[in-house]
């Protein structure tokens, strides 16, 4: 570690990003290194959270709070964090990063700098929320108990969250994605197809095959959108879940490989010595499905714990394949690996587009396996992507939907 004078100070690890992933490497390094100094810096202004909970359990659980939601990084590992606290540049032969006009040393660097969502070109108003943060939460739920009329913006995961948790939550709720029908992508078509009318049921005005042109504000500080085609909608208030981008212009400035992410090594480690990268950003060799980028919780958290090992000594790569889940009104499904209907699909069903397993293959071999209402089966189907096959319908019917 350099020990120039123009140094503030220094740190056994710097870690850059304060979510999930942060949180994880902060336990993993301690499960290696009682004693070594580290800091974590962050641009949310709040201190670490359970992301999932935005859109899941905060909603869901009126027991559960945001004072239940902090992970308590700072208590339980001895780090120092500091929040609202962008890092301007690193410089990896020095082994340095400058942040908020203090050069900070230190001996091992991990970037976890995670993405920023995909934006519309939308007013700039607390209308208009692309959500992301803990602070966005707290603007829709101000939002939500106010009766209003609130368009959901992305069919995917987070934009389907957000709209069965207004829906249930008295708002009147209108869905905006470009699928013919909602999660056709992920789902196959009966599925997708009873998905969606789980939807409609619980009240929401769905429009699909739709893609936002343009907004402007209007009159009492509502929002018009303008649909590509030419059609209007006037809501109250707006909300955008459309997917993020990788933040990676800290690690390329450094000049680190990336693409689509900040390339790693199955260590974790980067193209730059002392500098390793995990979580959203990272693009790694996935021991089972090849090289990947994932945005889910248990890779955040599982990936953190593991990089913070790896980097206070232990002998450890990344195998794990993380699973993803989801809970909309009385629908619950975890998935691991690619769930994609361009791949082919094998449906093995208990009770059809209620509970069952869905597979996903590409040349006779399993790639991805979705649980509809399975319970305690993650393992079992990581097991299967990790045969070589070949699958077919026959070999892998009832696998996962016997007891």
């Amino acid at each position: 570690m350099s020990t120039d004078s123009s140094i503030d100070e220094t740190f056994t690890y710097v870690v850059v990003g304060s979510g999930m992933t942060a949180d994880g490497a902060a336990r993993g390094i301690r499960e290696v290194d009682a004693d070594g100094s580290i800091l974590i810096l962050g641009t949310d202004a709040d201190r670490p959270y359970t992301r999932p909970a935005l859109t899941k359990k905060l909603w869901t659980d009126p027991d559960f709070t945001v004072d239940d939601n902090w992970m308590n990084t700072a208590e339980d590992t001895g780090a120092t964090v500091r929040l609202g606290t962008a890092a301007d540049s690193i410089d990896p032969g020095a082994r340095t990063v400058e942040a908020d006009g203090r050069m900070i040393g230190y001996e091992k660097l991990l970037l976890a700098t995670g993405g920023a969502p995909h934006r519309l070109d939308l007013p700039e108003t607390d209308q208009v929320l692309h959500f992301r943060t803990l602070a966005d939460y707290r603007r829709l739920r101000e939002l939500a108990d106010r009766d209003l009329r609130i368009a959901v913006i992305g069919g995917s995961f987070i934009g389907t969250e957000l709209a069965a948790a207004l829906a249930q939550h008295d708002t009147r709720v209108t869905l905006i994605y470009p699928d013919q029908v909602l999660q056709s992508t992920p789902f196959p078509p009966g599925l997708a197809q009873r998905f969606e009318q789980t939807y409609a049921e619980h009240g929401v005005t769905l429009r699909p095959e739709s893609t936002v042109a343009s907004g402007r504000e209007i009159d009492g500080g509502r929002i018009e959108l303008t649909l590509e085609g030419g059609s209007r909608i006037d809501v109250d208030a707006v909300v955008v879940g459309i997917g993020i981008t990788p933040l990676t212009a800290l690690a390329e400035d450094a000049g680190l490989d990336a693409d689509d992410g900040i390339v790693v090594d199955e260590h974790l480690r980067t193209s730059a010595e002392g500098v390793w990268a995990a979580g959203d950003v990272a693009n790694y060799p996935d021991a089972r499905l090849g090289r990947r980028r994932v945005e889910h919780v248990d890779h955040a958290t599982t990936m953190g714990a593991t990089v913070g090992r790896i980097m206070a000594g232990a002998e450890e790569a990344y195998t794990h394949t993380p699973l993803f889940y989801s809970d909309v009104f009385d629908v619950s499904y975890e998935a691991v690996g690619e769930v994609d209907t361009s791949l082919d699909v094998i449906e093995d069903w208990i009770d059809p587009n209620a509970r069952g397993v869905v597979y996903y293959l590409r040349e006779g071999r399993v790639r991805g396996v979705l649980l509809w209402d399975v319970r305690d089966k993650v393992d079992d189907a990581r097991e299967i992507l990790a045969e070589d096959g070949p699958h077919t319908a026959e070999t892998l019917r009832g696998r996962l939907t016997q007891d």
